[in-house]
């Protein structure tokens, strides 16, 4: 395998698991470590032993509680430029999933139905009956997951860049995305991926491991179209208008939603419960730290839909 294709490899695993891109990694680590950007100490941290494996938590605020997931090759850590806003009202539970970050690989099968299941036994280990859940790109999977399989441990969601199938992908990813294997490793020692992950793993020596996992799980062809109407919950997309996901295929599943259907009329009569947000200027490599997601997410999450009529700003300049 040459050097070149690896490294078109690692770019499109970069734009489908979620961690920063090889070639904007300055720019986000730049993003992700200035002194107004630097991660909060958290109330509360420690190891979870869940269905056979054993999960890194941190719970920083207080207030209503949201599980956090991080994207693929990544850690709860990438989210540092949004933790503190989220947190200042706000109970943050921040996971490390399976084979990422603090969180060991472990031997059991890597799948997002398996760690669904687990997030919500993580939530009730917690001593929490109910969250809202947010989740980006390989964490919006797992979200997604939790939320169709726990629906009564999730009272809202939020999706970042997350598709409901592989076909939503732009198609020239998908052959270069099933390459991803141990091979690689070699490779990515100049990356902040693995540097990363070097820095925190309790197996470091499991790195080409779960690059076999994750490369096991971009090639499985899956289509959870018919899972999508089991979410039941508020339910908010959210995408950078540079996306690795088609257009179509984000408003296609906005619609699934209920949403986008028809007109939400004068009085909002006809809106949806459910939200899409599509930001401006934002791609997927840096969607995930943009302050815009907390803007739309925050409102959406707190359950505010007043926003002011024509006649109030009318009468507002009168």
């Amino acid at each position: 395998m040459s050097k070149t294709l690896i490294f078109a490899i690692l770019v499109s695993a970069a734009a489908l698991l979620g961690c920063p891109g090889i070639t904007n990694a300055e720019e986000t680590k730049s993003a992700m470590t200035t002194e107004t950007n630097a991660l909060p100490k958290p109330e509360k941290s420690g190891l979870l032993p869940i269905n056979g494996l054993t999960y890194y938590y941190a719970i920083y605020g207080k207030g209503e509680p949201l599980l956090l997931l991080h994207g693929g090759l990544g850690t709860t850590d990438m989210f540092a430029p949004l933790l503190p806003k989220l947190a200042e009202n706000r109970t943050i539970i921040g996971v490390d999933l399976q084979g990422h970050g603090r969180t060991a690989l472990g031997e059991r099968p890597f799948s997002l139905e398996a760690m669904g299941d687990d997030m919500a036994d993580i939530v009730k280990a917690l001593g929490y009956d109910k969250v809202d859940v947010m989740g980006y790109s390989l964490g919006g999977g797992v979200a997604f997951r939790m939320a169709v399989q726990h629906p009564e441990a999730v009272r809202r969601l939020v999706l970042v860049s997350t598709g409901y199938a592989a076909d939503g992908f732009y198609a020239e990813m998908r052959g270069q995305q099933a390459q991803v294997s141990a091979a690689a490793a070699d490779f990515m020692k100049d990356t902040p991926m693995y540097k990363s992950y070097m820095a925190v793993a309790p197996r470091p020596q499991d790195f080409p491991k779960l690059l076999d996992a994750l490369g096991n799980f971009m090639r499985q062809d899956y289509d959870y179209s018919a899972d999508v109407a089991k979410l039941k919950m508020p339910v908010m997309l959210a995408y950078g208008d540079s996306d690795m996901y088609r257009p179509e295929h984000e408003i296609k599943f906005y619609q699934m939603l209920g949403g986008g259907l028809k007109d939400a009329g004068w009085m909002r009569e006809n809106l949806s419960q459910n939200r899409l947000a599509i930001l401006p200027n934002r791609t997927h490599y840096d969607v995930f730290f943009a302050p815009e997601l907390t803007a739309a997410a925050l409102p959406f999450l707190n359950g505010e839909t007043k926003v002011k009529t024509w006649d109030e700003v009318v009468s507002e300049t009168e």
